[in-house]
């Protein structure tokens, strides 16, 4: 049997995940770092020392659960594959991970972040094939990346040419400093989520756009003033939902016109919200992961550790 081992230390999340060639399985375990009440992120410093306690803590924990005889170790090194991509934060895990793979004579294979959100987008979708070899447009927002990217797959390696993005706010920013607005506990998503549920409210709303990409600050503002105005948390809840949906709903239709009627794959944790993911899909279909697969997680680095092995 074969195991490939998975490591990501992202900003907020620290995870760890074992892909099982025999079953095609993933076993995955994670822990959100602290954020105090009332604060907006993680100074990378903090990050660091959290990623620091908790890994070996999960790996104890994973590697509990069964004897794995791994055949290889995979990491997320950096946020992107690109020039000057870099945090800090993921040099915990690939720290983690030369140790483990110099110490076992293991191979080790070295992934962005983004790499392993789609991979992990995929394994979730059942569409692997589409990293053997495909051609897709993947989309991945987070608090970190709000971007749309038309990829070329082939055997694990992932050809990424950046289609759209935002300069300003990330929607995963966006949607943590309205939350922390309104007195929620950071990260914000899943409670917006919720609150938004509670609105009887649909907005049309027509986000700013400048050469085909988003503007995502205006929308901290206008959450501001709504609050200010007297309406409600949830409403401003669902108003935020609107504007970032209607961000995804022009990217995508962009997407479209341009590279014609390629599989559409949604990734991040913003992509986990159920509201969003329902209306696109209502729309142009497209596989977004399921939520343990679509916020930060290893799984994906596991699976691209699998197919850069060989196994798949």
């Amino acid at each position: 049997m074969a195991y490939y081992f998975g490591i990501d230390t992202s900003n907020y999340t620290t995870s760890a995940a074992i892909y099982d060639m025999d079953t095609r399985a993933v076993t995955q375990v994670k822990k959100l770092l602290t954020v105090r009440p009332g604060e907006r992120g993680l100074r990378q410093s903090d990050a660091v020392f959290q990623h620091t306690r908790q890994l070996p803590e999960l790996t104890e924990q994973l590697f509990s659960q069964n004897t794995y005889h791994l055949s290889a170790v995979g990491v997320s090194a950096f946020p992107r594959r690109q020039e000057g991509s870099y945090m800090p934060c993921f040099l915990v895990g690939e720290g983690t991970a030369r140790t483990l793979a110099a110490a076992s004579g293991l191979p080790l294979y070295r992934f962005s972040h983004q790499e392993g959100h789609i991979a992990a987008a995929l394994y979730s979708c059942g569409r692997l094939d589409l990293l053997k070899k495909g051609e897709f447009i993947a989309f991945h927002f987070s608090g970190g990346t709000t971007e749309c990217v038309h990829c070329l797959a082939e055997n694990g390696e992932i050809r990424v040419q950046l289609f759209a993005h935002t300069d300003d706010l990330n929607t995963g920013q966006a949607i943590d400093r309205i939350g922390v607005m309104m007195g929620m506990q950071f990260p914000c998503g899943p409670e917006l989520e919720r609150l938004a549920a509670q609105s009887s409210r649909t907005f049309r709303v027509r986000p700013s756009f400048k050469d085909g990409n988003p503007s995502i600050s205006g929308l901290e503002n206008k959450a501001a003033q709504m609050l200010r105005a007297g309406e409600t948390p949830a409403d401003v809840a669902h108003y935020t939902l609107d504007y970032i949906l209607a961000v995804v709903d022009q990217i995508t239709r962009n997407a479209r016109e341009k590279f014609g009627d390629l599989p559409l794959i949604y990734a991040g944790g913003v992509m986990s919200n159920r509201y969003i993911a329902g209306e696109i899909q209502r729309r142009y279909g497209g596989f977004f992961a399921e939520p343990a697969f679509s916020s930060d997680n290893a799984a994906g680095i596991a699976v691209l550790t699998a197919l850069k092995g060989g196994a798949l």
